[in-house]
């Protein structure tokens, strides 16, 4: 059989063009300028879809990497569809959830690297014995090959890693890298949110306990979502990411939702003022523990925050100012 990489190598790309999503709940409004292409991987009983945004199906050699890691996986059922050059990460992931045939959902970023070759498995056997779970999503843990600085900054960087779970942990760090869904709960949670360029993991997280599921980190799945590895390019990424939560924020202010860097219970709606005032706090904070790779980068995400503020900057992505 031939490997996942050689498939892709050979994959007939189509354009995402007119793919019907009836069942989002807010489209964008223009057309997909992606295409997509479908991987038929292992056993023709479909039971997953993998779906994998990406912008070029390279992302620095990253996503060869996970192409391999994938091939070696152990769970037989599952396709992989990848839907690349479309900007909108949430249109992407739609598009794949309308030509999905599996019963799951499984979201992968072309960043994001398996060590274990059980992840699918596992995730498909969390789904299948607990039915109140809406997203499950793994632990994303440090590398033990990690480069110096990949290593320092996953440590230092909120949400960039994490002490693994021992038991299913109800948590609001299930995240597109690596978590799973029903296909049918997706699409009646009204899928992803196509309006927005940031913030679209709390979005989807919220709509799936609107709709009585639950989000969970579930123990034994191991993920590593890995940063850029270079300080250039990720205080390039904080500025971005600024931006485009600068732009949400002014346009769509219903969907600004809270991002705990811990698991359990949280309050979801904080106030603009609060996080205004809170934000020299992080500074200070990881200033004075040394932390120079967070006070960096959260520097950048405020340069590019209220850069976007101050002078309404539109965004790559976005092609219509209209507010929904």
């Amino acid at each position: 059989m031939n490997s996942i990489v050689d498939l892709f190598g050979n994959c007939r790309w189509k354009p995402a063009t007119g793919i019907q999503r009836a069942f989002v709940k807010h489209p964008a409004r223009d057309e997909s300028p992606g295409s997509y292409g479908i991987i038929k991987c292992g056993d023709e009983r479909i039971r997953m879809s993998v779906v994998i945004p990406t912008s070029d199906a390279d992302r620095g050699g990253y996503f060869r990497l996970l192409l391999d890691q994938i091939n070696r996986q152990t769970y037989p059922f599952f396709e992989l569809i990848i839907v690349k050059g479309d900007s909108r990460q949430g249109r992407a992931i739609n598009i794949g959830a309308a030509l999905a045939r599996g019963k799951y959902l499984l979201t992968l970023d072309d960043d994001t690297s398996l060590p274990d070759v059980e992840t699918f498995q596992k995730m498909a056997d969390v789904l299948e014995k607990y039915p109140t779970i809406g997203i499950a999503g793994g632990n994303n843990i440090v590398p033990e090959q990690a480069a110096f600085f990949v290593r320092r900054a996953m440590e230092e960087i909120p949400r960039r890693s994490w002490e693994p779970v021992d038991t299913i942990t109800e948590s609001d760090l299930a995240e597109h890298p690596c978590m799973v869904m029903r296909t049918k709960e997706f699409k009646a949670a009204g899928g992803e949110n196509e309006l927005i360029l940031r913030g679209l993991d709390p979005y989807l997280r919220e709509q799936f306990r609107k709709i009585g599921k639950r989000v969970v980190v579930v123990p034994g799945v191991m993920y590593h979502h890995l940063p850029p590895d270079s300080l250039a390019k990720l205080l390039r990424q904080f500025y971005r990411n600024g931006s485009q939560a600068s732009y949400t924020r002014r346009n769509y202010p219903q969907w600004i939702i809270e991002t705990p860097a811990v698991h359990g219970q949280f309050n979801s709606n904080v106030s603009f003022s609060r996080r205004i005032l809170r934000f020299p706090v992080l500074l200070f904070k990881a200033l004075i523990a040394l932390k120079f790779i967070w006070f960096l980068g959260e520097s950048a995400y405020g340069a590019g925050y209220f850069r976007n503020m101050l002078f309404e900057r539109p965004l790559k992505g976005d092609h219509s100012q209209k507010k929904d």
